[in-house]
């Protein structure tokens, strides 16, 4: 494997045009310009790269970063590794340790010294799969599926378990065998998978998405025993991590021992040391929760006791109250202040009763007065045109020898009209002007 991979066409070029700069008698560096521009070159031109050595001189600082230097029998580099890049390592780095660094040159200007930033670190020995293993862990992470944010809680004491692992391994015997001496009583659901080789995570996957579409059980235990890294491949699988991660049921992880972890374990909710461990999560232990439940009735029975003592207290209180020793006083007092109301309720209805009858009345009188009867009564007649067949209502509606009809209150009379005078008002009439 080629760990050290660099196109030099962009790199050879600048240093080629810095040469020329430099060859120029005018130009007269400082030594902060001259660093500054070797930076550029160094850190802007070269790609990050592998490159393989042993560690020495290694300081894990108070702060969390790593300083070393990387050498072989010709020549060394000095190295940094930051808290935030180093967290996530599965090994312990160490003077005397071969491994293989993925990183950026870097120039620290102040010392005008190169160092490589690593990225990366991976033992010599594990190869490729630890290489993608770093790769997709790093990748994963980035996007935020290793998030405690998004890590759902598990149910106290759930009913049912979804157990994905496979049906004749060791695994399901450790985990039958822990939840049944912890809590017989919960319900086990096995789906059967595939736990290595070809297949095997995209059935652990499919099994993850099952239980969520079933969507009755309280927990989801996903599995196997120890094994290789080969043999544990398929729980660093991004399939099965993001199967996890889109879980509503909460997750826990149980793979191989209790040093190996998996990609599985990160995106879970929970990470058992070993599938017997994932039996103590999920459980509680039969003996506590007998205890715990004698604790709580013996609170309940304490608690009933003082409540029953109290209202005890209260009645005999109230039974030696006023009302309970003349009982009869307070009826007839209430009986009392009922006929009261009654009194004025009966007054007061009389009182609106005979008002409505008064307004009643004053109405009809209005009624009555502006009925055409009454009208009639008091001299006024109704004179109807007949050859317009209506009713004369002004002056203007006659002509002269238009014959009318007049209608009073008792009886009737025809008439011819002799004179019209459409100025003359009632009151001129009335006095015969």
């Amino acid at each position: 494997m080629a760990l050290l991979t660099i196109t030099c066409d962009d790199t050879l070029f600048a240093i080629i045009q810095l040469l020329e700069k430099m060859e120029q008698p005018q130009n007269i560096y400082s030594v902060s310009e001259i660093t500054r521009e070797i930076k550029e070159i160094l850190e802007l031109q070269l790609p990050a790269f592998w490159v393989q050595g042993e560690i020495s001189n290694f300081v894990h600082h108070n702060s969390g970063h790593m300083y070393f230097s990387l050498k072989d029998e010709n020549a060394q580099i000095p190295c940094v590794m930051w808290r935030s890049r180093n967290a996530g390592l599965l090994f312990r780095p160490g003077d005397g340790r071969k491994v293989n660094v993925y990183g950026n040159i870097t120039v620290y200007e102040k010392r005008g010294a190169y160092q490589l930033d690593v990225l990366k670190m991976a033992p010599v020995g594990m190869g490729e799969l630890q290489m993608a293993f770093e790769e997709l862990k790093e990748k994963l992470k980035a996007e935020g599926l290793f998030d405690e944010s998004f890590k759902k809680n598990l149910p106290e004491i759930p009913q049912r378990i979804g157990i994905v692992t496979s049906q004749t391994g060791a695994a399901i015997r450790d985990i039958v065998t822990g939840l049944n001496n912890r809590l017989p009583g919960v319900e086990k659901i096995l789906r059967p998978t595939l736990v290595q080789g070809g297949g095997a995570a995209k059935d652990i996957a499919a099994a993850i998405r099952e239980f969520n579409e079933y969507n009755n059980v309280d927990v989801i235990l996903v599995g196997r025993g120890g094994g290789s890294m080969e043999d544990l491949w398929a729980f660093n699988e991004e399939v099965v991590a993001r199967a996890i991660f889109a879980s509503e049921i909460p997750v826990v992880s149980a793979v191989g021992h209790q040093v190996d972890f998996t990609i599985s374990d990160f995106c879970a909710d929970v990470r058992a040391a070993t599938p017997s461990a994932a039996a103590e999560l999920l459980v509680p232990d039969r003996r506590d929760v007998a205890a715990a439940l004698h604790s709580n009735m013996s609170r309940c029975v304490n608690t009933a006791d003082r409540r029953l003592t109290q209202f005890r207290d209260q009645l005999s209180s109230l039974s030696h109250g006023y009302a309970f020793r003349r009982p009869l006083d307070i009826v007839l007092q209430n009986r009392q202040k009922i006929d009261e109301l009654l009194q004025i309720i009966g007054s007061r209805s009389g009182q609106i009763v005979r008002q409505k009858r008064v307004n009643h009345d004053s109405q009809q009188k209005r009624l009555d007065a502006m009925r055409p009867e009454s009208i009639l009564n008091r001299g006024y007649a109704i004179v109807h045109h007949k050859k317009s067949n209506s009713i004369v209502r002004s002056a203007a509606q006659l002509a002269p020898n238009d014959a009318v009809s007049l209608y009073f209150s008792q009886g009737g009379a025809d008439a011819h009209v002799d004179k019209i005078n459409i100025k003359k008002t009632m009151s001129e009439l009335s006095k015969g002007s």
